[in-house]
């Protein structure tokens, strides 16, 4: 049997091992009684406790959170029993647990965990390391989600580049590499531009020398 086997079931109190689920319902068997029977799910609601999430006064932390804080405190914090009375039994969880949120997990609430604590802890089932792994596997997908993307868009950034060399290179061997002007039209083009220059050049004014007297 192991913690993420244990289903609390609406209607019924304690905890229960899911032994086979079927079509209209479950099989379970009591941790407190160890009786075994079918569970209709037209009348009751089964809820995992490994998906129970609690109200603290930052993130939702998973149940199994809470149970660990109570085990690791129970040296100096004993586990009161859940008939105490209201305040004795918020005080127990500002030692234990003090992220609690208080107005949004009630007292009710929390006789239940103490509760399926004392069920857990007769049954040996405070190991909670496979939850708790659960719990932080969405913050480590989302690192490899954003070193995926982050590794899309450098092959973005290195296509085109690609590119840029394969053209580059082309062009040295002289695939496309543009062609020369031909000597002929060069020399053309430079007969050409000086026809026009001289066409275009003002004619010199002539002189005539005045004769001397005596000549």
């Amino acid at each position: 049997m192991q913690y993420r086997e244990i289903v609390a079931i609406t209607g019924l109190g304690g905890l229960f091992q899911l032994v086979a689920s079927k079509q209209d319902g479950a099989i379970v068997r009591s941790l407190e009684d160890k009786v075994t029977r079918f569970v209709s799910s037209r009348i009751h609601n089964f809820t995992p406790l490994e998906s129970i999430e609690v109200f603290t006064t930052g993130d939702n932390v998973n149940l199994a959170s809470v149970f660990k804080a109570m085990q690791e405190n129970e040296a100096k914090f004993p586990l009161i029993e859940a008939k105490s009375d209201n305040n004795a039994i918020k005080s127990y969880f500002k030692n234990v647990f003090p992220e609690f949120d208080e107005e949004r997990v009630y007292v009710s609430d929390m006789k239940k965990m103490i509760k399926w604590f004392g069920i857990l802890k007769t049954n040996d089932l405070l190991i909670f390391e496979e939850a708790l792994a659960e719990e932080e596997a969405p913050v480590e997908e989302a690192a490899q989600v954003e070193e995926a993307g982050k590794a899309t868009e450098e092959v973005k950034e290195a296509k085109p580049k690609a590119k840029a060399k394969a053209k580059a290179k082309t062009a040295t061997e002289g695939e496309d590499a543009p062609k020369e002007a031909k000597p002929k039209k060069a020399t053309k083009a430079k007969k050409e531009a000086g026809t026009d220059d001289a066409k275009e050049a003002p004619a010199k004014p002539k002189t005539t020398r005045k004769k001397k007297s005596g000549e």
